[in-house]
């Protein structure tokens, strides 16, 4: 027996915390902080201490499978392939590549492998049925930042080491650790805002951890934050406490923005949002006189009716009082595999194209999954006849799951990179299983772009793959030459090799690059890297903003570099970079875009609404993420977490008890659930966590099929959706609830 220390980055959420492993005979025996890592300083959630237990799962799947007579039996790789490649081949020549689409799910932006080479399976494919994940989750926010600043990942994150005041609407980072906000052990930042004199509030209708720690809690009605955040730009402009400062030669739209609020007072949204007048304006004018101030709107602010000019609000917050890409308000980190921008580019559109069945646009090069079943169900040219899933459990995680999984069944073919029989790849005729995340490198392509600090660090595999398992990055190649054209046996080195010669290409050959007329062959032989994504890497790290330009800046980043500080590298705080980040014709901060501006009226039409029905929102815990750690014994131990959370007065008016069964229905379907009767919800809202279900014949999940909970996609209406951004209405969904009858 031996025992080693290995030093890795945590990939299952978005905080990416440092973590030291004790290694046992290629088998990970303990799991602690990294107290040396300078990003994380040696914060460990639950999450991240079960990496051991979730890199060993029986469950997991270490060969490819194919579907045969109903059931799945493992197969090679060779044949595995094979079978892909027939399939596709003969379902693209017969109806054309719109016949196969593809659903990217979560985990793809926690992977090295799906940040480098995603982009190339979408093209090599060549459909415009793309889905993924976004569209359950985050797109709003794209959206509004491509509209508002021309590129959909130029998303500012709150400077919270250095701000004074934070406001968090629809957001639990006591309990997500963050989102689109990557801020390591986020319970250790907001106390140290305290200790220095500041202040953060928190705006939700659930009494969440987070709000439990903060200065204050402001419950809402869900799905109303775009009212709220209205009055609020309103009493800016009625108060006198617009103040753009060094902000102001870089905005257009200001004076159109306070026309488009004047209808939003404090006293109208009031009744509408369940905040009263008084508290919406002590909350604006605390916020405006603060030194220094972010706002910050997540998954609550996102999958409601008015997700896209939720997270556009939240921004115009920020900006009107100075706060944007300043020091402690919400700045635009500057990753290491990026470089800087010009000040402006071509901006960002929607609608190039319009989905075959219900006409919705493409948003970022891509449909809302809430479609995916109309383009499954509905014949004609066009119709999809082939799936490819990676990473991604739709079947559990898109509205109306009752639906798209009797689509599912009905496809001609399906394969996914998956490794696991979930609730979705139980459908597939092929699953190709990645390697644990110990047999995996790892850098955070996504995550590092919305960092508090800029940072970089790479860690290599911390056990050897397994013989003959094929790693991530090889999988998602080879599927990318088979949709290309190529036999399954492609030489994926040559594949490789070309996609490095063409980015080499394109730098010795711009006549402003520092690498102009160099040899392509000669700086490619200088990528350090035992693996395609790390030489691929280390070209981005190199010719990024704080590259090494091969040797031109001698003390810039390589991947040499990282490999030698395994703890991490800092790059120093977040600085402004207005205007080098915008990408609008403009050169400026479009304060008010067009397509925002038209969808008002509709908000307007809203508020005067007054539902009677129950609101049905969703919530996070900590020893959970969306659908894919619900096999790991020691994260559903314990308390049962699939519970709807109702509240004292609501189970008396509705005859619930604490501990007994509800029956939940909505336009679409009923669910049962064990009741939990509490004070830390708000009156007239219910809330059910996601990710569960796992009941469902043909899994091979053990420990998830013991502990299922309930699908709360049973209840969500896949005909609701924000339509600037084409995200699905996850929260504020309209429910009755009554006791269960009786078995």
């Amino acid at each position: 027996m031996t025992t080693r220390t290995a030093l890795t980055t945590c990939p299952l959420c978005e905080a990416t915390c440092g973590l030291e492993l004790t290694i046992t005979d290629d088998r990970i025996t303990g799991v602690r902080g990294d107290r040396l890592d300078g990003f994380s300083g040696g914060f460990l959630c639950p999450k991240g201490a079960s990496l051991g237990a979730l890199d060993a799962d029986p469950d997991r799947l270490t060969t490819p499978m194919v579907k045969r007579d109903g059931g799945h039996v493992a197969v090679s790789w060779a044949e595995a392939f094979e079978v892909v490649q027939r399939r596709l081949s003969a379902i693209i020549a017969e109806h054309g590549r719109d016949a196969v689409a593809l659903y990217l799910g979560n985990p793809m932006v926690h992977s090295l492998a799906g940040g480098l080479y995603a982009g190339g399976l979408r093209r090599a494919l060549g459909s415009r049925n793309v889905f993924t994940a976004s569209t359950v989750d985050q797109m709003p926010k794209h959206v509004s930042s491509g509209l508002m600043y021309g590129g959909i990942y130029t998303i500012p994150v709150p400077d919270i080491d250095r701000t004074d005041f934070l406001l968090l609407l629809g957001a639990d980072p006591y309990t997500s650790n963050g989102s689109l906000w990557t801020a390591p052990d986020m319970p250790k930042r907001l106390k140290a805002l305290r200790a220095r004199g500041g202040a953060f509030v928190v705006v939700d209708p659930r009494r969440s951890r987070t709000a439990a720690a903060a200065d204050q809690h402001v419950p809402i009605t869900p799905g109303t934050d775009v009212f709220l955040l209205l009055a609020m730009v309103h009493e800016l402009f009625a108060a006198g406490l617009v103040d753009l400062g060094d902000l102001a030669p870089h905005v257009n739209g200001v004076a159109r923005v306070r026309a488009l609020v004047e209808p939003f007072t404090p006293e109208a949204v009031a009744g509408k949002c369940g905040v009263d007048a008084a508290t919406i304006r002590d909350l604006t004018r605390r916020f405006a006189t603060a030194p220094k101030a972010a706002v910050y709107g997540r998954i609550g602010t996102t999958t409601v009716d008015f997700g896209t000019v939720a997270s556009w609000l939240v921004d115009v917050l920020n900006a009107l009082t100075g706060n944007l890409d300043r020091p402690g308000g919400s700045m635009f980190p500057l990753p290491a595999h990026l470089a800087k921008g010009r000040g402006s580019g071509q901006g960002f559109t929607t609608g190039r194209w319009h989905s075959r069945v219900r006409g919705l646009p493409e948003v970022a090069s891509e449909f809302p999954a809430v479609t995916l079943a109309d383009e499954i169900e509905t014949p004609g040219d066009g119709q999809v006849r082939a799936l490819v899933t990676v990473a991604g459990n739709p079947a559990l995680s898109l509205p109306n799951s009752t639906r798209l999984e009797a689509a599912l069944s009905t496809v001609d073919f399906m394969v996914s990179v998956d490794p696991y029989l979930n609730e979705t790849t139980r459908h597939a005729d092929v699953v190709l299983p990645p390697p644990p995340p110990s047999r995996r490198p790892h850098y955070d392509i996504a995550f590092l772009g919305f960092a508090v600090r800029n940072v970089a660090k790479f860690s290599p595999p911390v056990i050897p793959l397994d013989e003959g398992a094929v790693p991530e990055a090889d999988i998602l190649l080879r599927l990318t030459a088979i949709l290309g054209g190529a036999d399954p046996d492609a030489d994926l080195d040559a594949l490789a090799d070309a996609q490095l010669d063409a980015a080499l290409a394109k730098l010795v050959e711009h006549p402003k690059s520092p690498l102009h007329g160099r040899d392509v062959g000669e700086l490619r032989s200088r990528l350090v890297g035992d693996t395609r994504e790390q030489r691929l890497l280390d070209l981005k790290l190199r010719t990024g903003h704080y590259g090494d330009w091969f040797g031109l800046k001698p003390d810039g980043l390589s991947m040499a570099v990282l490999l030698a500080n395994p703890h991490g590298v800092d790059l120093g705080p977040l600085e402004p970079r207005l205007p080098e980040v915008l990408r609008t014709p403009s050169g400026r901060v479009e304060l008010c875009p067009d397509p925002i501006a038209a969808d008002l009226p509709r908000v307007l039409e809203a508020l005067a609404e007054r539902p009677d029905d129950l609101l049905l929102v969703g919530r996070r815990h900590l020893r959970s993420n969306n659908s894919w750690m619900h096999n790991v014994p020691s994260l559903v131990k314990g308390k049962e977490l699939c519970t709807l959370l109702v509240n004292t007065a609501d189970a008396a008016r509705f005859g619930l008890e604490h501990g007994g069964v509800a029956q939940v229905s909505s336009r679409v379907g009923k669910i049962e659930a064990v009741v939990e009767v509490t004070d830390d919800i708000a009156g007239g809202v219910v809330s059910l966590p996601h990710g569960w279900g796992h009941d469902r014949p043909g899994t091979r999940m053990a420990v998830a099929t013991a502990h299922p909970g309930v699908n709360v996609n049973l209840l969500t209406d896949d005909l609701r959706i924000d339509p600037l951004s084409g995200t699905a209405v996850l929260n504020g969904v309209r429910v009755h609830v009554s006791p269960a009858a009786k078995q």
